[in-house]
């Protein structure tokens, strides 16, 4: 019952509310965190690279232990996939069975120097060099 409950609550099947996290362990010498939130399960026949980034954000403070809806201000949102710079529910097609939805956050050395234009892509080249540790969480969500 929790499994639907969550479900509802940040897929498109619900109010798409983006998923809180909660961490710990940022390695010294942090200056910022950035996260992504990556659908790498699409039907190639829906994006031929089956990949759909869901939340990409950067600078955060790397004080910060929380990533909640009402954070997004201390960070750079940057592009999705269908080109908003917001939350974006899952929404696997019923019958496609299980996607996988990898939450990467990364801790920085630097502040990263991009717009909220940048997606994925130049946020992943951006960083690279500057990354002192990471973390993932897996979800799984599958719609009937």
């Amino acid at each position: 019952m929790a499994a639907r409950e969550s479900r509802a609550r940040h897929s498109v099947d619900g109010s798409e509310s983006p998923v809180p996290l909660l961490f710990d362990d940022v390695p010294s010498g942090a200056v910022s965190l950035a996260r992504v939130v990556h659908d790498p399960d699409v039907p190639r026949d829906r994006r031929p690279d089956g990949n759909f980034d869901h939340r990409v954000l950067w600078n955060i403070p790397a004080v910060q232990r929380r990533l909640f809806r009402e954070d997004a201000h201390l960070a750079v949102v940057g592009r999705t996939t269908r080109g908003t710079n917001t939350w974006i529910g899952p929404a696997p097609p019923p019958g496609d069975g299980p996607h996988r939805y990898f939450f990467t956050l990364y801790a920085l050395d630097t502040v990263l120097d991009l717009s909220d234009t940048a997606g994925r892509r130049e946020w992943e080249a951006s960083m690279t060099g500057h990354v002192l540790g990471q973390a993932v969480l897996t979800g799984l969500l599958r719609r009937d």
